[in-house]
């Protein structure tokens, strides 16, 4: 819509439970906590909802429309009425004042009515709008209210997944429920009734054959009346529910006669409360809405310099106009922050930190990538309110000998480095030559495991434990852009407080945090696990794994023919040339043309849908279909990978340098990325081919590859004590043969390929959860056969259930589950009333103990391993890290102790009560290798 003042006269009405349950169920998948425990996925989304409306639309009237949660007249109606809906889910629950407090926040008015729903009360107020000159738009999901568009009412429907969104006036409800008049979807709705609601409707007609009966008849009066041009079920049905189907039609009605006023001035669009909109997003931890509604800062207040140091000391209570929060800053928090700029003073401070338990350092940069970046500064802090800042020369070689007068500091084993993100820290550090040993202490990864939900970068960090915002980087050098500037650029007093705050405050981070790490039991992941490993990690990403760019040139080059010949074949089977990347001109060949689904799935823009999804079932009914599958993943292929990874090899090094992520996935697993190794194709033949532009170093040295043999099995089986399963792992019997041989009942040689296919499928879903309608159509089976797969599964290998029933009991007693080394998975939904939610966590609850076991075992591997290449001086340098698999650059005449070493360590990180089994291979490149 454009903004003209001929648009004044727009009121927006908000349908508010149909717009909290769509922002809550946004992030089922990830839902938003903050520190307190409390999910604020509602309000977020409701929030970020009503932001977008406000913004794009700047309405001059509007106002929320909530149910009362009473009986309404359709209850008098028909008693079981919406009875079967799920109860509300505990969260979204306490979701519900929070979002009214937020509409009372923005000033605007609340309107709801007893006995009435919120759709009848929208199409009231609709209606007088109308009446009174104006044009409204019904903002809701909800397709129910197609039947109240007119030339003066429009559905407003929010978009979803990015998308823009849609607006509905007569043509659009006309086009998307095949009518003459908006009216008309009454009649459709009342035929097909509506699963959500408990309204009936007719047995056996759906959403199309309501729209096609309507398109025919008109109404549904019209088609009883000519009920004997029907035949067969169609007929009977509509015949034996007569009267259900005319109840349903009254009950779909959305009336627009509810005694409610429509005033103007009430329903006008006011200033919001900004002052009450801020506590309740600090509240709940919206930083970026607060920023948002911040004023300009003032001046930043000027402070005088002292001290050998050059200290800055702010007063208790700065007299600027400090920004109206209710978070300390550095301008109203006493501090002293020194500048060390000569050798007198980085003796002296050295002196300091050497007789120190424990400090906290950071570095500040001229960029986020370590081995090409350069080091600006250093900061160090070890006593609350104080720190210091060492200013380092430009040219690298002066800048070298001033770090060489910390080495034995950092090199100290005594004293424990704190830091955020250390890792980062460690390898900057590392690349100018210097190694950080010792205990560490990363603030980040401790509340990662603390909160593995939660975000853990240091600005959310300090707002939520000291209540202090702190200075951004972009209030430095700019937002990000070719215009941003570096930390080279800023003035030395800027960059002394910015990099002595990091520094004072990750050191209170630490003394607040510390103690969660006793009382939610990951003392011992985090100081045996996750600390240990960052050395191991800063190595790996630093030493980077060579790229046979020409293997990947000549691959590429490969790739493009097949994907032209491939593009040539779908076009002779189509019988036409057309664009194959192009949904809207695919989608007509495949369903209109060769007719290769006649219940074809239509998207909201009303073009068929060509997913991989939908195609992935219909590879079976024509062969342009794999065709059309193969084509895309080749150009995925080519695009993401053959083409991509030589952009990314580094100049300097003439390697890729991917970077490991400790505080991502919650079930403890790492993650990659610049490049995402570990999404590296494996499965099939065109994907794995890209491994072998992984390579040895050179030709003294192998790529050696090691992947633990069904980890997740054997540790399903550990801890379930299923003895079928130890048994067949303790006989190294294949396990999907054995479970295909129980599942089918027949002996182990008579298990074919197919029956061990869909035993592996089974094996591997169980661990996730999967539910027979998932086995049903990962394997394109019946839904009944699949069925018939699980019972088989847990009637052979029932400790299997047990345990799945225990994780969940155990969940729902304590909110959490554990892996074998006391890595916690918290899973507040775990006891919720709606099933859809509370089945998400129960999957997880089943997941998390076995993933994250994988993850601590081979984390554990990886500490040992490069534990013990140092120990025996050994030249081999372990490179990655994917999944289940660690992967080395080996001298070839060290293969064979290494071998031992990896082979060793592996199998041992942790006794699970079964063997864990490494298979294990050596040659050029990580395809042959692996």
């Amino acid at each position: 819509m454009s903004d003209t003042a001929s648009q004044d006269k727009r009121l927006f009405l908000l349908d508010a439970y149909a717009l909290i349950y769509r922002s809550y169920f946004a992030f089922i998948r990830n839902p938003r906590f903050n520190s307190k425990g409390l999910n604020t996925s509602a309000m977020l989304g409701f929030t970020n909802t009503l932001e977008m409306l406000l913004s794009k639309e700047k309405p001059t009237h509007v106002a929320v429309v909530f149910d009362v949660h009473a009986p309404t007249f359709r209850h008098e109606m028909y008693e079981p009425y919406k009875a079967t809906r799920d109860e509300m889910p505990e969260d979204l629950r306490k979701s519900i004042p929070w979002v009214r407090k937020i509409i009372e926040g923005y000033n605007i008015p609340i309107i709801e009515k007893a006995g009435f729903e919120a759709d009848d009360v929208i199409g009231t107020l609709a209606k007088k709008a109308g009446e009174n000159g104006y044009t409204t738009y019904m903002m809701t999901p909800d397709k129910d209210y197609a039947q109240l568009v007119t030339e003066k009412t429009f559905m407003y429907k929010p978009g979803r997944a990015g998308n823009d969104v849609e607006i509905w006036g007569v043509d659009e409800v006309k086009e998307n429920f095949e009518v003459e008049r908006p009216e008309q979807v009454i009649d459709v709705l009342g035929l097909m009734g509506d699963t959500a609601d408990n309204i009936p409707g007719c047995p056996g007609i759906g959403p199309k054959t309501a729209m096609k009966l309507i398109g025919q008849y008109g109404s549904i009066d019209n088609l009883y009346a000519h009920i004997d041009e029907l035949k067969g079920k169609q007929k009977e049905n509509l015949q034996t529910h007569e009267e259900q189907v005319r109840l349903s039609r009254k009950l779909v009605v959305i009336i627009q006669d509810v005694p409610v006023e429509f005033d103007e001035a009430k329903l006008t669009m006011d200033d919001p409360d900004w002052g009450k909109l801020r506590e309740i997003f600090t509240e709940l931890e919206f930083r970026s809405m607060v920023q948002k509604m911040e004023p300009a800062k003032a001046a930043e207040p000027s402070f005088e310099q002292g001290t050998l140091f050059g200290a800055a000391q702010a007063p208790a209570a700065a007299e600027e106009a400090i920004v109206e929060t209710n978070f300390a800053t550095i301008n109203d928090t006493p501090h002293e922050y020194y500048l060390v700029e000569n050798a007198m003073q980085r003796a002296s401070l050295k002196a300091e930190l050497s007789v120190q338990e424990e400090f906290c350092f950071d570095t500040e940069t001229t960029g986020l990538d370590t081995n090409n970046a350069d080091l600006v500064c250093l900061s160090f802090a070890f006593r609350k309110g104080e720190a210091f800042c060492v200013t380092l020369p430009k040219k690298r070689e002066e800048a070298l000998k001033v770090l060489e007068e910390f080495r034995l500091i950092f090199e100290d084993e005594n004293i424990r480095k704190i830091g955020q993100n250390i890792k980062y820290d460690i390898s900057m550090l590392k690349q100018y030559g210097m190694d950080v040993k010792g205990p560490l202490y990363d603030t980040m990864i401790a509340h990662y495991l603390i909160q593995p939900e939660l975000r853990h970068n240091l600005d959310y960090l300090c707002e939520t434990y000291l209540n202090y915002r702190k200075v951004e980087t972009e209030e430095l050098i700019g937002k990000k852009g070719k215009n941003q500037k570096t930390m080279l650029d800023v003035p030395v007093e800027q960059l002394r407080d910015y990099a002595c705050e990091d520094a004072d405050l990750t050191l209170q981070l630490k003394l607040a945090i510390d103690s969660k790490l006793d009382e939610t039991g990951v003392r011992s992941v985090f100081e045996r696990i996750e600390m240990p490993l960052i050395p191991v990690l800063a190595d790996m990403e630093m030493e980077g794994v060579t790229l046979n760019t020409k293997a990947l040139d000549d691959y590429a080059d490969l790739l493009r023919k097949q994907i032209i010949d491939l593009e040539a074949e779908i076009k002779e089977l189509a019988g036409e040339d057309f664009n194959l990347s192009s949904p809207k001109q695919l989608g007509p060949i495949l369903f209109e043309k060769l007719k290769i689904d006649s219940k074809a799935k239509m998207t909201k823009t009303k073009q068929y849908s060509t997913s991989e999804e939908v195609l992935i079932k219909l590879v079976d009914k024509h062969p342009i279909v794999s065709k059309i599958l193969d084509f895309r993943g080749l150009k995925k292929l080519l695009s993401t990978y053959v083409e991509a990874l030589p952009q990314l090899v580094d100049a300097k090094s003439g390697k890729i340098h991917t970077t490991y992520n400790q505080t991502i996935a919650a079930t403890g697993r790492l993650s990659s990325t610049n490049p995402n190794l570990q999404n590296i194709p494996i499965r099939d033949e065109n994907g794995r081919e890209i491994r072998r532009a992984f390579t040895a170093s050179d030709d003294e040295h192998l790529f050696l590859s090691a992947d633990y043999s069904q980890i997740e099995l054997r540790i399903m089986a550990a801890l379930s004590k299923d003895e079928h399963m130890i048994e067949a792992f303790r006989n190294k019997q294949d396990i999907h043969a054995t479970t295909a041989a129980k599942i089918y009942k027949v002996p182990l040689e008579e298990v074919t390929s197919d029956m061990r296919r869909k035993a592996k499928t089974a094996n591997f879903g169980i661990i996730y959860g999967i539910s027979a309608f998932g086995l049903s159509e990962r394997l394109n089976i019946s839904r009944s056969e699949a069925k018939e797969l699980i019972d088989g599964y847990f009637e052979n290998f029932s400790r299997v259930k047990e345990y799945m029933d225990e994780c969940i009991q155990l969940a729902r007693e304590k909110g959490y589950v554990e892996t074998i080394k006391g890595r916690r998975r918290y899973l507040n939904d775990i006891n919720s009333a709606n099933a859809v939610v509370r089945g998400v966590a129960e999957r997880n609850a089943i997941n998390a103990p076995i993933q994250g076991s994988a993850a601590d075992i081979i984390k554990l591997a990886m500490i040992n391993i490069w534990n013990e290449l140092k120990k025996q001086k050994l030249e081999a340098k372990m490179l990655l890290q994917v999944h289940d698999e660690l992967n080395f650059d080996v001298p070839k005449n060290e293969l064979e102790q290494v071998k031992q070493i990896v082979k060793e360590q592996m199998e041992n990180a942790v006794d699970v009560g079964l063997p864990l089994e490494v298979e294990m291979n050596a040659a050029q490149n990580w395809l042959e290798a692996h």
